[in-house]
């Protein structure tokens, strides 16, 4: 079993507290298998809300269960049943979001841009429709004067702590 911490960077005017808007987001990752090291051509979806059984188990659960195209092991990940962390940096450093026990599988990449994530304006105002989908989120914040923006810009996985 592994413990991995995604950690996010963003730029941020005039925000902070950038979060996924739901429980049931939809995280994409690319995935790794740790036994042939075959990567999945493409992102895979796992929310913290939906889990599967594990098969050949007495009742365990898992948020994301796959079976490696090339070497047929099953492998599982299950998210850490902590709270995920706001973005809050000021100086677009990687800051931890979330935490995910792996076994037999890691996560390499992460795709920001899809699912819809919400921030807090410097004046209190919530913005809970923040789409990444082109990259970068923009508005204005009418109570502020301000306008406001959001641009993902990089991603990390990392050993949890």
């Amino acid at each position: 079993m592994v413990r991995l911490q995604l950690s996010i960077k963003a730029e941020m005017e005039n925000v902070t507290d950038l979060i996924p808007a739901d429980d049931d987001f939809e995280f994409f990752f690319k995935v790794q298998c740790n036994s042939c090291h075959e990567e999945h051509p493409k992102h895979v979806a796992l929310n913290r809300v939906d889990e599967r059984e594990l098969s050949g188990s007495k009742g365990n659960t898992a948020h994301f269960v796959w079976r490696c195209g090339n070497c047929k092991r099953e492998s599982s990940a299950k998210f850490d049943s902590t709270p995920l962390n706001p973005y809050t940096s000021e100086n677009e450093a990687l800051q931890p979001l979330l935490t995910i026990e792996c076994r037999g599988l890691e996560f390499v990449g992460f795709d920001a841009t899809q699912g819809t994530w919400k921030c807090v304006g410097s004046n209190g105002t919530k913005f809970d429709d923040v789409d990444l989908g082109e990259g970068e989120w923009v508005d204005y914040d009418e109570k502020a004067a301000l306008p406001v923006r959001v641009a993902i810009i990089g991603s990390s996985w990392a050993r949890a702590p």
